[in-house]
């Protein structure tokens, strides 16, 4: 008898390194954008050097895995709140499709945006 191959490991992989990079990341850039240059405390970048670092392709390689790791963290824990929260294990085909598929489909417009569309 076959086994076929079961995508649950990768998609918990997906879901502890979208948490752990979401947990690193995020908090130092809405310290830095939501608090820090707004108070004044360092000097805000111009809008010209933000371009062109955003420009970079280094940082575009960071924010597109950055933005696909956390959707992918978001649509797992989702997934297992609509499972176990809400009980709703008779919709699994149409929940996977919903949240992995979300996330895939934010992770396409996403990588459109960052690699081709700056």
């Amino acid at each position: 008898m076959k086994r076929r191959a079961e995508p649950e490991p990768l998609l918990w992989l997906l879901f502890s390194s979208g948490g752990l990079v979401a947990a690193l990341l995020l908090p130092v850039l809405l310290l830095l954008f939501g608090l820090v240059f707004p108070a004044g405390w360092v000097s805000a970048p111009s809008q010209a050097h933000l371009l062109s670092v955003a420009r970079f392709p280094l940082t575009r390689i960071v924010l597109l895995g950055l933005l696909v790791l956390a959707l992918f963290h978001w649509a797992h824990r989702f997934r297992y709140t609509l499972y176990e929260g809400l009980q709703l294990k008779h919709l699994s085909p149409l929940i996977i499709f919903g949240c992995y598929g979300g996330a895939l489909a934010g992770s396409v417009i996403a990588g459109y945006l960052l690699l081709v569309g700056l």
